[in-house]
């Protein structure tokens, strides 16, 4: 920005920010404008036009409530509101129409241009977007809480409660054996879990199997990719000749899990991510690169049902369960490190990641950030991942056909042998 721009805006400062309350409210008035562009002229109670106005009456109210006096804004905003509630109630009359979005986004237009004059033009340009595209979405968002369930809302509400409520009281210091347990970190790990489990349900829940078997599987390995692996281990068994798809749909889910890994060393250690993104990559594109030709060469028309992920995501008793496997994890990793050393380390991960790799992985993350070294991290991480992921090889083999686990088996020993020659040559 040049000299004379910078004097210009120094010099005309009020005129600027009055502009940029007119803007905001014709932009709100643009979409309210387009709602109701096939009614004809008068029938529309506020268009664009009303609302550029009623933004300059805003930040006009701003202005005179600091050099005039502190209740020129509410006496303003009050007439405002009292001018607009007469054709409002006369379309009330006449539709039996109840909403009030059309009032509220009047008087937050208002505060909008209030904003951008009195405090600053950011906040308020961003807070008028987010109110356009929120009232644009109407169709959209009512569609989306229609094929809300109920324990679908609870489980938000329950992110909100161990996220917003429960984290910021827990004592955020290093306490327990050996000041290895901190309860503030340890539940940050189990809210990250739950956030990304819950990001892989909904987006199968919302976008259904319609999109696609890759589609799908690559957001149920978000939230349970051993849920997918038995539903489609069993549906092999109802429809044989589907094996491939059903094969290349556990690789994706399966695969996905190396992602995830990345992401939870980048929000907790991101000093592992150097030694661990080739084995990590490497792993995936084993079983991606294979799931993708397996696909390709039986793809066509079908159709699946969703994979049955009815475990709420975000169960309370879940979750405790989970930060507890946590603890315990940690504190028998820091005493088998110190009976074994290295070797206490490995068995742990090979053992626990039977049942679940989430929590080792996070464990060992947690732990490279002093008592094992980084290397002895990676490893571990890489022989639990290829552990649970035979873990899930013998269920799709022992539940489904033999067809889907030899498809299943083959790129899986080739992702555990691609991950540690990885480690290995490096």
């Amino acid at each position: 920005m040049d000299d004379v721009t910078q004097q210009f805006l120094s010099n005309n400062q009020t005129t600027v920010d009055l502009t940029i309350a007119l803007l905001l409210g014709a932009l709100i008035g643009l979409q309210r404008g387009w709602k109701a562009r096939d009614r004809k002229s008068g029938e529309r109670i506020a268009g664009i036009r009303t609302y550029a106005l009623i933004g300059l009456l805003g930040g006009i109210a701003a202005l005179l409530a600091k050099e005039l006096t502190v209740w020129a804004w509410p006496a303003i905003l009050f007439s405002m509101v009292a001018v607009t509630l007469v054709p409002y109630r006369r379309r009330l009359e006449e539709t039996r129409n109840f909403s009030i979005t059309g009032i509220v986004g009047l008087v937050l237009t208002f505060c909008f241009g209030s904003v951008a004059v009195a405090i600053d033009p950011v906040p308020a340009a961003t807070a008028a977007v987010a109110t356009a595209i929120l009232l644009d979405n109407k169709t959209e968002i009512h569609a989306l809480i229609r094929k809300l369930r109920a324990r679908e809302l609870d489980a938000g509400l329950k992110l909100l409660l161990i996220t917003v409520v429960m984290l910021p009281l827990l004592p955020n210091q290093p306490m327990g054996p050996g000041d290895l347990l901190n309860p503030y970190e340890i539940w940050w790990m189990v809210v990250l879990i739950a956030s990304v489990s819950f990001v892989g349900y909904f987006a199968i829940r919302m976008a259904g199997a319609a999109k696609g078997i890759l589609f799908t599987s690559l957001f149920a390995g978000l939230s349970s990719s051993t849920a997918l692996t038995l539903h489609f281990a069993r549906q092999s068994r109802e429809a044989p000749e589907l094996s491939p798809q059903f094969a290349s749909g556990i690789l994706i889910a399966c695969g996905t899990m190396f992602p995830r890994i990345l992401i939870y060393c980048l929000l907790i250690n991101r000093e592992l991510l150097p030694a661990l993104v080739t084995p990590v990559i490497a792993m995936t594109l084993s079983l991606y690169l294979p799931a993708l030709v397996i696909w390709h060469m039986n793809r066509g028309s079908l159709a699946v049902e969703q994979p049955r992920l009815n475990q709420n995501p975000l169960d309370l008793k879940t979750a405790l369960a989970f930060g507890v496997l946590l603890t315990l994890i940690l504190l028998v990793g820091e005493a088998l490190k110190g009976w074994f050393g290295n070797t206490g380390i490995y068995f742990l991960a090979a053992t626990s990641a039977v049942a679940d790799v989430d929590a080792i992985t996070l464990s060992l993350t947690r732990m490279s950030q002093g008592s094992i070294t980084l290397e002895t991290a990676v490893l571990g991480i890489i022989i639990a991942s290829a552990v649970n992921n035979l873990v899930k090889t013998g269920l799709a083999g022992g539940i489904g056909t033999r067809a889907l686990g030899l498809r299943v088996a083959v790129p899986m020993l080739l992702s555990m042998v691609a991950g540690l020659a990885a480690i290995w040559l490096g």
